[in-house]
């Protein structure tokens, strides 16, 4: 091949050239769009599958709150739930006295605090708190004291648990018939919940 035949292919051989090189690189950055396609459905399918839960989370979370709504409310409204109903427990003492036909009722309130048995529950973001209240009074005979609990628990005043008890025989020589015989002393704990978290009552 002379000279003259080079340069004749010269001006095809530098188009073949430069085709080749135009499609290397056709070939390159269509691969690199395919992979940027690819990465780009990756994560948008990774956020339908996100989007998902939190569909299927909501209509959960909303199921529970309409299953449970009405439990809730009646909680509150027993005085479980929410702050503390004092004046509702008293007002469930004197009925309860009445109702048990009792010589009446002395109490204390000590301060609210943490209940303590809340670790057992694990009540997580649910707080626990309990107030104790010392009840004395005088009985006709111990089937009142069963009588009075009963007749306190049928208010529906709030959730309380009884602690302790101790009874002791009075001495009333047998003369008069309807009088004392037994006094009474009793722990209760009247429990409370709050929901979330927030600052607890300091243990006293």
């Amino acid at each position: 091949m002379t000279q003259g035949d080079l340069q004749v292919l010269r001006n095809p051989l530098l188009a073949l050239l430069a085709v080749a090189l135009v499609g290397a690189a056709t070939v390159y950055y269509s691969e690199r769009m395919m992979m940027a396609a690819r990465q780009q459905l990756a994560q948008q399918q990774i956020q339908l599958k996100d989007a998902r839960t939190r569909l299927q989370k909501s209509g959960d979370e909303r199921e529970i709150i309409i299953r449970y709504l009405e439990r809730y409310r009646q909680m509150e409204r027993l005085g479980y739930i929410g702050d503390e109903q004092r004046i509702n427990w008293l007002d469930g003492l004197r009925v309860a006295n009445r109702q048990a036909d009792l010589f009446g009722v002395d109490y204390q309130i000590g301060a609210q605090r943490p209940y303590a048995y809340a670790a057992d529950y694990n009540p997580g973001q649910i707080a626990l708190n309990q107030s104790v209240m010392r009840l004395r009074f005088r009985l006709l005979h111990e089937e009142d004291l069963l009588r009075f609990f009963n007749a306190l628990a049928r208010q529906g005043n709030g959730l309380f648990t009884i602690d302790q008890c101790m009874l002791r025989r009075i001495n009333t020589g047998g003369i008069i018939r309807y009088q004392p015989n037994v006094n009474a002393e009793c722990d209760l704990s009247w429990i409370t919940v709050k929901v979330g978290p927030g600052p607890q009552p300091r243990p006293q």
